[in-house]
C-alpha cells in the first residue's frame, strides 16, 4: 500500500458504493467493530475530503460510532466478497465475527480506528459531524420504504486524513 494526496485520489465513488461494498470500522485496535457497507458518498464538504456513511440504530457499530473520534473505510479485492458478506450479516454483539472471515486488522496511521492488511483502498477519517435522519426531508416519498420499521440512519461525515491504495 501506498499513501496517496487525497486530493489526488481516483476512484469510481459510484462503483465502490454499489458493486464491491465497504467495510466500515469504528473502535480502536483492541476494541472495534466492523459493518459492510454499500451506501454513503465521498466527496468535499466544508472545504475537507470527506467520507459520509449511514448506520441503523440497531447495529452493534452505531455504538463505537457515537463513542470514537474516527472511522476507516475500506476496499477489497474481490476474492474478499464472502468476507465482507460475513461482515454484513453477522453482529459483533454475538461474538467476534471478523474471526469467521479471511481478513486481519492492522492499525492505522492517523486515526485511532483500524483498517485492514487485506484492503485495496483505506480512507482514515475524523469524525466531523453526525446527524440522524428525519423522514420529514424525504422529498422522494419512496425512500421511505427502505424504513418499514422506521429504523433510520445516523449518518456521518468524517474528514479523510489519510488515503491509502495498492501499488
Amino acid at each position: 500500500m501506498i499513501e496517496v494526496d487525497v486530493t489526488k485520489l481516483s476512484v469510481d465513488v459510484v462503483g465502490l458504493w454499489m458493486k464491491q461494498w465497504l467495510v466500515l470500522t469504528a473502535g480502536t485496535l483492541d476494541d472495534c467493530n466492523m459493518m459492510t457497507v454499500a451506501w454513503g458518498s465521498i466527496g468535499c464538504m466544508w472545504n475537507k475530503p470527506f467520507v459520509q456513511v449511514v448506520v441503523r440504530p440497531q447495529r452493534h457499530t452505531r455504538k463505537h460510532m457515537d463513542k470514537s473520534d474516527s472511522f476507516t473505510v475500506c476496499a477489497f479485492p474481490e476474492k474478499y466478497r464472502k468476507d465482507l458478506q460475513t461482515l454484513g450479516t453477522l453482529s459483533g454483539r454475538d461474538g467476534d465475527k471478523l474471526s469467521k472471515t479471511g481478513l486481519s486488522l492492522k492499525a492505522s496511521s492517523k486515526v485511532s480506528a483500524p483498517s485492514y492488511n487485506e484492503a485495496s483502498l483505506i480512507l482514515e477519517c475524523r469524525k466531523m459531524y453526525f446527524q440522524d435522519m428525519d423522514p420529514r426531508g424525504f422529498v422522494d416519498r419512496t425512500i421511505q420504504d427502505n424504513y418499514a420499521s422506521h429504523d433510520y440512519h445516523r449518518v456521518y461525515f468524517g474528514e479523510i486524513v489519510a488515503a491509502f491504495c495498492e501499488k
